[in-house]
């Protein structure tokens, strides 16, 4: 696999740093980064909001597997405890997508693997993803139950409370950029 879609939020301790850890452990991996998002917590469990994010990454020895495990890690880093489900976290690295180079083509992985579901089972139900990921990738599609859809076509499917609930701050995960979705390699003086 070449290329992955990462969802990244935090609300616990110094969450803007959590989140620029994991574009600085990515490094030269990063395709782009998108703005980043202030969201009520998804699932029920009383906690502050999160900052969200998406970060696109390519590197073509990687499998979906090594994204996830090199999120794993980060999340470690960060002091991540997994104690409640969809419950506070310092720092959260969700593989949505991946996708293969085949012929010059990027052909999205699936996998119904115990440690890796690909396409992410509930990217399509959270704004907090879908936002974010139209800002970096206008035409961006997920497949959902065997269909592909736009990522636009599923978040104007969500309902206007999901939408309105993901608000753009004015923070940034890229030094020096006033544009949080520029290419980061090309930001750097």
């Amino acid at each position: 696999m070449s290329r992955a879609v990462l969802s990244i939020g935090a609300n616990l301790g110094d969450r803007l740093a959590h989140l620029r850890g994991v574009v600085e452990g990515f490094a030269d991996r990063v395709v782009a980064v998108s703005s980043v998002y202030s969201t009520a917590p998804w699932g029920g469990v009383e906690q502050d909001d999160f900052l969200n994010a998406i970060v696109v990454v390519d590197d073509p020895g990687f499998s979906g597997l090594d994204w996830l495990r090199a999120g794993q890690r980060m999340e470690q880093r960060a002091g991540r405890v997994r104690e409640v489900r969809w419950g506070a976290r310092t720092l959260d690295v969700d593989v949505v997508w991946c996708a293969d180079l085949r012929a010059g083509t990027l052909v999205a992985a699936r996998s119904s693997d115990q440690e890796l579901t690909l396409p992410h089972p509930q990217a399509h139900r959270r704004a907090f993803v879908l936002v974010p990921w139209l800002e970096v990738e206008r035409d961006a599609t997920l497949e959902v139950d065997g269909v592909s859809h736009t990522v636009r076509a599923l978040l104007d499917g969500l309902d206007a409370e999901e939408r309105d609930g993901v608000h753009l701050t004015d923070l940034t995960l890229l030094p020096n950029t006033a544009h949080a979705s520029a290419d980061p390699r090309r930001s750097t003086p």
